[in-house]
């Protein structure tokens, strides 16, 4: 087979494969659909170019299909032998057609029993994971047609399409944001927010209560890594209240939360805990005391330990936080436990996490409980272990502050400890 010379015409240009599915635009050229399609959506901002002809070609022309070319194909394979026939006989997949998008938008704007039906639809182009499907959903406002929607939930405490409507705009939220500039989405972006809010607070004994939790979490996390420190700043106390009950729920085992979806709380935590104004309240809602617990209880996986000690660092740097770290009777534990256990990154924050505990929270109790917990003899191992040299540097400085201390406890050799401090 491998001396047989396939027909130049059964190429597809763009991916030089057999085609399987071909269709013809309106410059003459056949191409494989797949191939085509991903090509006019690489630059959803203009028009694109036929590869062989290099004129311009708008998005949305229409891809007709070559059946006469399909079936020569189909045959040709047949006598051949090639596996690639079984994929090359399956029905050529119909166009989507931006009307027919557009008329599910018109459809949502009026409040229907079939509103359900018509966001089931939207989802499933939505996870698709079409370039083409998200560069029309955007093009019609289907993002501003669910924001509508999902507000419209809130403000009338209406659960019914809700998953639906969260599902699919964390779908498409980041394509959006990197194609298109939207006011009307801007503008609206406080009381988006609110409405995840709610959406996070509802009653869990709902039957989709940790689906709609999941989506709400990966929805809020595409808004927040694209909000400016303006919109940071504004984040109500009841947002951060809420997230941190989900990683309560997550780490009492009460109720079944995706890890992605624990890591998108986590992440959302992380990239607003550098506003004083955010950290104090994550502090109040006891943000510290849960993320302890959700790093013993949860089966969590490197990256979200990672997630929750740079988060635990950021809240240690002021005084309320080291306070509640201090509070949870495993927190220097847990700290020392995983120190060289997990990656380099935990072993930084870790470090450093007990560097501020010491320089400003060093109450004889506390330098006391190091001792029990065997941090002092962690850190030793730190200095010889293959670290960084600014993790190590920091070890040494910690032993060299409270060396006196340390010096006469049973719990440590003196001879290790002076070596090291």
């Amino acid at each position: 087979m491998e001396n047989v010379e396939i027909p130049e015409y059964f190429i597809c240009p763009i991916s030089l494969q057999i085609m399987k599915d071909p269709v013809t635009i309106v410059t003459g050229i056949t191409y494989d659909r797949d191939s085509i399609e991903r090509w006019l959506s690489k630059n959803p901002n203009s028009n694109a170019i036929c590869p062989v002809t290099k004129l311009h070609v708008s998005r949305d022309s229409n891809l007709t299909p070559n059946h006469t070319l399909r079936r020569l194909i189909q045959s040709w394979c047949v006598s051949n032998g090639f596996n690639v026939v079984d994929q090359v006989l399956t029905p050529t997949k119909p166009p989507l057609s931006k009307c027919y998008i557009l008329n599910l938008v018109l459809d949502l704007s009026v409040p229907r029993t079939e509103n359900i039906k018509t966001l089931e639809k939207l989802e499933m182009l939505a996870k698709e994971n079409n370039e083409r499907n998200k560069t029309y959903m955007v093009e019609v406002g289907v993002h501003e047609a669910l924001v509508n929607f999902l507000i419209q939930c809130y403000m009338k405490c209406d659960t019914n399409g809700l998953e639906n409507a969260l599902s699919t705009l964390s779908l498409i939220w980041d394509y959006f944001s990197s194609c298109h500039e939207n006011n009307k989405v801007e503008n609206r972006e406080e009381i988006l927010i609110d409405s995840i809010t709610w959406a996070l607070g509802l009653d869990r004994d709902m039957q989709n209560y940790a689906m709609i939790k999941n989506h709400a979490m990966s929805l809020l996390r595409s808004i927040i890594g694209k909000a400016n420190s303006s919109t940071l700043d504004r984040l109500k106390p009841q947002l951060f209240e809420k997230i941190i009950k989900v990683l309560r729920e997550s780490g009492s085992n009460t109720i079944t939360i995706a890890q992605k979806g624990v890591d998108n709380a986590l992440h959302i935590i992380l990239n607003t805990s550098h506003s004083g104004k955010n950290r104090n309240i994550m502090i109040q809602s006891r943000a510290i005391f849960e993320l302890i617990e959700l790093e013993l209880n949860f089966s969590s996986n490197k990256k979200t330990k990672e997630l929750i000690f740079e988060i635990l660092f950021n809240l240690c740097s002021c005084a309320d936080g080291r306070a509640q770290l201090l509070s949870h009777a495993a927190g220097i534990a847990m700290i020392t436990k995983r120190i060289l256990k997990v990656s380099p990154i935990v072993d930084e924050k870790a470090i450093m996490i007990l560097c501020l505990i010491t320089k400003y929270s060093a109450t004889s109790g506390v330098l006391q409980e190091m001792l029990k917990v065997k941090s002092v003899s962690k850190i030793c191992t730190v200095i010889q272990a293959n670290c960084a040299s600014h993790v190590k540097d920091k070890a040494r400085e910690l032993l060299r502050n409270h060396f006196d201390v340390w010096k006469n406890s049973p719990c440590v050799e003196v001879a290790t400890l002076t070596r090291y401090a």
